[in-house]
């Protein structure tokens, strides 16, 4: 491209496998985009799209155009002629007998790139592909010398239980060094997410009262209207708890409960949350509620007699002094009442004093107060918002709750989407916020009976806030959102 992108960024030779499908449509490829609009591109880059069909470079043009024109950004309005140059496509798939056409075409792009000199490109191996496909792939690149001068980046979720996951990471290991290793989390790459790590430790009023003594519960919360229709042969096989539990909303309470790491670096906060989430006791059946809207059996490649769960709901412990005896209530679920991604501290209620939750007193009525709320929303751009309880203006003494919000998008400086700033630190080597092994594999531990068959079914209709058998997990403070069915 005309401009010379980010000095700091080696030639790089980005592969992207599953180049093809729905999650590089809807993600990956208008982030890249995204990047070259906003010049965070590397001087010197090739995107090679990976894939079974054999297609042309122009015919793979024309699909990411049409991606971009469906989800954006739209073509016209970055800089296409010269982002649709950059672009490869390596048919006939990758397999450790066959490489297809890859091989052949990342060593013209790195000769390309590198004016002869391939050992002054990096590659970087993006595998958009169905958890299935990891390990295989991870082979092939071994096999065909793909390995060398590379970052690998993985989907999640890695792996589907505690011995897949074992299995996956040892693969793994035997190709790649971890610290080449980036398993994405999006939720992790949220400006909101970011936000609650800044929040906590960078002021004083929120450092003293994050813990036990003033929150009475954690509420991460992520209802989605969305249907699973144009998805459901994947969804049926992977369901809320592989999809979202283990991986985004585990990850967010660890953010939340993690102990203040001695710095920003990368290891450092990567050791916070991977020990914050040793101290997740594993759920047990009490704990978990599981449901599906009615009607998702009759989706087509969705089996009749399906187990899968559309709809979870946990109440979570974490056994550290800071947070003992504080429920994490998590929650999220396909169908629901309204969409929204929101992260709530309910603070506890002021004990003592004129102004009190209970009205039971002797002589004069107390007025009543409920607890402040520390709310993130991780939607979008994001925002934090925070609930006072003010005197309302008159002659008679009432309380009234009024909240203050901040959007990010009305602060100074440029939020980047979760993906647009993934990639970007990938491409930089910053993985601050991305996942280790050892944090993961707790997950499976914690994971407990939301996995392991022992919880019942529930059925919920559609447009409601899920099974009424989920209300009673928030109790006493009840749910944020849709404490209503």
């Amino acid at each position: 491209m005309s401009d010379p992108g980010t000095p700091d960024m080696p030639p790089t030779v980005f592969v992207l496998f599953g180049a093809s499908g729905d999650l590089a449509a809807r993600l990956v490829l208008p982030a890249f985009y995204r990047l070259a609009q906003e010049r965070l591109l590397p001087e010197k880059w090739l995107l090679i799209g990976s894939g079974r069909r054999r297609l042309s470079d122009d015919e793979f043009r024309d699909h990411v155009h049409g991606v971009l024109d469906r989800f954006g950004p739209k073509p016209e309005e970055g800089p296409w002629d010269e982002f649709a140059a950059r672009l490869r496509f390596a048919g006939d798939g990758f397999t450790v007998d066959d490489p297809g056409q890859l091989v052949d075409e990342v060593a013209a792009g790195e000769d390309e790139l590198g004016d002869g000199d391939r050992n002054a490109v990096q590659r970087v191996h993006y595998l958009g592909v169905p958890p299935t496909a990891f390990e295989p792939i991870t082979n092939a690149l071994g096999a065909h010398g793909l390995a060398e001068r590379s970052r690998v980046v993985f989907e999640k979720p890695f792996g589907t239980s505690l011995e897949a996951f074992r299995t996956l990471d040892e693969a793994v290991h035997r190709v790649f060094d971890e610290s080449v290793v980036y398993r994405i989390d999006h939720f992790l790459g949220k400006e909101a997410t970011q936000q609650l790590r800044a929040l906590r430790f960078a002021n004083g009023l929120f450092w003293s009262s994050w813990d036990r003594h003033h929150v009475a519960a954690v509420q991460i919360d992520v209802p989605e209207v969305l249907d699973v229709a144009d998805r459901a042969e994947f969804y049926d096989a992977t369901g809320a708890v592989l999809d979202m539990l283990v991986t985004h909303l585990f990850q967010v309470a660890a953010e939340i409960a993690m102990e203040a790491p001695s710095s920003l670096s990368a290891n450092e906060i990567a050791q916070a949350r991977a020990d914050a989430v040793k101290a997740f006791r594993p759920l047990v059946p009490d704990d978990v509620v599981r449901g599906q809207f009615e009607g998702y059996r009759d989706l087509e490649h969705v089996a009749d007699d399906s187990d899968t769960e559309t709809f979870v709901a946990a109440r979570l412990w974490i056994d550290t002094d800071r947070w003992r005896d504080v429920p994490f209530l998590l929650r999220t679920g396909k169908r629901m009442a309204e969409s929204a991604q929101k992260v709530s501290l309910v603070m506890r209620d002021p004990e003592g004093g004129p102004y009190r939750a209970s009205t039971e007193t002797e002589g004069d009525a107390a007025i009543p107060v409920r607890g402040n709320v520390l709310r993130f929303d991780l939607a979008g751009n994001g925002a934090l918002a925070i609930s006072m309880n003010i005197e309302v203006p008159g002659a008679r003494s009432e309380l009234e709750t009024q909240c203050t919000e901040i959007v990010l998008q009305d602060v100074k400086g440029d939020p980047l989407p979760p993906y647009v700033r993934l990639i970007h630190d990938i491409l930089l080597g910053d993985r601050t916020l991305f996942t280790r092994p050892d944090g993961l594999e707790e997950v499976w531990h914690a994971a407990g009976a939301a996995l392991d068959g022992s919880t019942p079914l529930h059925s919920y209709a559609p447009g409601s806030w899920g099974p009424t058998e989920a209300l009673h997990l928030a109790d006493p403070v009840g749910w944020e959102l849709g404490d209503q069915v």
